[in-house]
């Protein structure tokens, strides 16, 4: 597992290879995790400790850029493992974490409990002296490594990313967008906004897209997927298409097959932005790779409007 920076990429696992990351980073001996997937990572969590050659009772920190489940599900179970380390997180969402009633039941509201089962697991609780609220601003030390949380809105209301001086990347959570490594080119690499539901808010996701581009850093490290470099690019290319989805999503507002319109359109969007950026596999290839995504997309818009109608 090659780091940089003493930060080491974890697969957790979930839908596909390179498709959901978790971060380890180690310094002096001690460590701290970013994210950690769904419950079934936890054993990949757990083996990537090990792969740097630390124990469980090394980890300091587990720092959740926001509490989806597919970034935080899995937060209670390694917590368990951990016996040293707290669990940092946005004061909008350490009640969530504490007691995950809310987010199951949510959760399950959509997909049923045996499809939650099977995703994510059970849903366990953080006791509560373990879990750190971290407002705008927050600093979380490990061993001497300033680690700070900034309050960064328009993909979750509870969502921060973590600037880690050091290295000068940032831990993006999804406010930096999807990247997958499946649509590199000699261009670099692909990216589009994430609006999955429910609190996609348009304006504070370009402020928060230009917040951390203030900050000069050198990569982002994304949850889907993977460290990308050439902020500037890629949050101009961001910029240029949460715009775009607005657009389409108004442009589908009102018409009675409202969700396949909005579907159809961004699949166009995302296709012709491939295409022009030297991507060759065709329109079949996108759907598998990007088609939940889009459909969560859809559906994030879609709250959205619906939030703004009124």
């Amino acid at each position: 597992m090659a780091s940089t920076h003493g930060i080491h990429t974890i697969d957790t696992g979930f839908v596909r290879p390179q498709f959901d990351a978790a971060y380890l980073i180690v310094e002096n001996g001690r460590a701290a995790f970013v994210d950690c997937g769904t419950n079934h990572a936890v054993p990949r969590m757990l083996d990537a400790l090990g792969g740097a050659g630390l124990a469980a009772a090394d980890v300091d920190w587990l720092i959740l850029t926001h509490v989806h489940l597919d970034h935080a599900g899995g937060a209670g179970e390694l917590i368990a493992q951990l016996p040293n380390a707290k669990l940092v997180v946005h004061p909008r969402g350490a009640r969530h974490m504490i007691d995950p009633s809310k987010l199951w039941a949510g959760a399950s509201a959509v997909y049923g409990e045996a499809v939650m089962e099977q995703t994510y697991g059970r849903l366990r609780p953080v006791p509560a002296a373990r879990v750190v609220e971290a407002p705008d601003g927050h600093v979380v030390d490990l061993a001497g490594r300033a680690l700070r949380c900034l309050d960064t809105p328009g993909h979750a209301m509870h969502h921060l990313a973590v600037y880690d001086a050091r290295a000068n990347i940032c831990f993006t959570g999804d406010v930096f967008g999807l990247s997958y490594r499946d649509f590199d080119t000699v261009n670099g690499p692909f990216i589009l906004p994430t609006t999955s539901p429910v609190q996609f808010d348009p304006p504070a996701l370009h402020a928060s897209v230009d917040r951390l581009l203030t900050l000069r850093p050198a990569a982002m490290y994304l949850t889907h997927y993977g460290r990308v470099e050439q902020p500037d690019k890629l949050a101009g290319d961001l910029h240029v298409q949460i715009d775009a989805m607005v657009a389409r999503a108004r442009a589908a507002n009102g018409q009675p097959d409202r969700h396949a319109v909005l579907v159809a359109s961004l699949t166009e969007l995302y296709a012709s932005r491939a295409q022009a950026h030297g991507w060759t596999q065709g329109r079949t290839a996108l759907c598998q790779l990007l088609g939940m995504d889009i459909e969560l997309n859809a559906q994030g818009l879609e709250v959205w409007l619906d939030r703004a109608n009124g």
